[in-house]
């Protein structure tokens, strides 16, 4: 059984190893841990465990801002990012929803076209030669 459900500090552990699998560091522990406590980090359960987590704000020029999304490796192609970002456009009360990714991230471009997503520009100098692309989802 699948489930989409606010994280909790049981899950961090299994959250932050996620995330070093992916960036290859526990460099976002504590940004992990603060989002959790601030009850902005959402998960998809698994029979297996964590599949995938996403982490927002809602103070991104008086808007919702979905800062991270990160999927499992071995849960990739598998739906994860989609159901996690409808799961927060679904819950949140802002008509507009943002967040981005780099320029060379042709995966995360494809999910967030898939779930509705537009593109509403870009910023330099972020990454060294790959922009940041920012997309919004109008409710």
């Amino acid at each position: 059984m699948t489930q989409l459900l606010e994280a909790s500090l049981e899950h961090i552990e299994e959250i932050c190893a996620i995330d070093q699998e992916v960036v290859g560091d526990f460099s976002r522990s504590e940004y992990i841990r603060t989002a959790i406590n601030q009850k902005r980090c959402i998960i998809q359960q698994t029979e297996k465990g964590i599949a995938g987590f996403l982490i927002y704000t809602n103070d991104f020029f008086e808007n919702s801002f979905i800062s991270l999304v990160i999927v499992k490796p071995s849960d990739r192609r598998k739906g994860v990012a989609t159901a996690l970002l409808s799961f927060y456009v679904e819950m949140v009360a802002s008509p507009k929803i943002f967040s981005s990714t780099n320029k060379s991230n042709t995966s995360m471009h494809m999910v967030f076209e898939a779930a509705g997503f537009i593109r509403s520009g870009f910023i330099e100098n972020l990454d060294e030669g790959d922009p940041e692309i920012i997309y919004v989802k109008f409710k």
